[in-house]
């Protein structure tokens, strides 16, 4: 055990485990991050591969599922202080190739799209209430990037009443060391963090409930 494990153990290792009816979140799944010459460009494929798996999986369960998108207007007004001190932020600018959805994220009908414009999925829209008019009770976060977004949205999800589930496998980000170090942090106090096969594991009995 390590000297950050022994500092953590019995203070911050408590498990809310999975709620019954939860919505898969798939945030900011942008072409920004897979197009080698946007500034946002991170080797996250694995993580998108991932978060299409839980998609699959979690449309067969009949569970919401929601997908968020960075939206500007054509001066970035839009985006406040955030848009002011993030400079790549310009690559969801109106027209941008790389504002749009990451090749084989197609959002479908019954699918949830999210305009947001900070970085939580719940800041500024309406996700929480909608989530609590369709009666989820957990969400399930899977995107990019999970020092930026991912981890925000875990914060207001919690704060939201949510039980909150980080799904590790199907979270990306530019450096191993801030995605390793925010996935440490969100489980030690915001979220159960598990992996894509744990995370499948649960929606599998939600199909077969179903």
């Amino acid at each position: 055990m390590t000297d950050l494990q022994q500092n953590y153990a019995h203070v911050y290792n408590n498990s809310v485990g999975f709620g019954r009816y939860p919505c898969l979140i798939l945030i900011d799944f942008a072409q920004a991050y897979f197009d080698p010459d946007c500034p946002l460009y991170a080797e996250v494929d694995s993580a998108l591969a991932s978060a299409l798996r839980l998609r699959k999986t979690a449309q067969t369960a009949n569970i919401p599922i929601v997908l968020t998108k960075m939206t500007y207007d054509v001066a970035g007004v839009t985006g406040g202080r955030f848009f002011e001190k993030a400079k790549p932020l310009e690559a969801f600018l109106p027209g941008r190739a790389t504002g749009e959805f990451a090749k084989g994220l197609v959002p479908q009908p019954t699918e949830i799209v999210v305009e947001k414009q900070y970085p939580s999925a719940f800041f500024g829209t309406s996700l929480a209430s909608t989530l609590i008019c369709l009666g989820c009770d957990s969400v399930l976060l899977t995107g990019l990037t999970t020092s930026g977004c991912v981890r925000a949205s875990c914060v207001d999800a919690m704060s939201h009443g949510f039980r909150t589930i980080v799904v590790a496998d199907a979270c990306g980000d530019r450096h191993d060391a801030p995605h390793q170090a925010n996935l440490f942090d969100m489980k030690a106090k915001y979220a159960d963090v598990v992996s894509e096969a744990a995370a499948l594991e649960h929606l599998a009995t939600l199909v077969t409930r179903g």
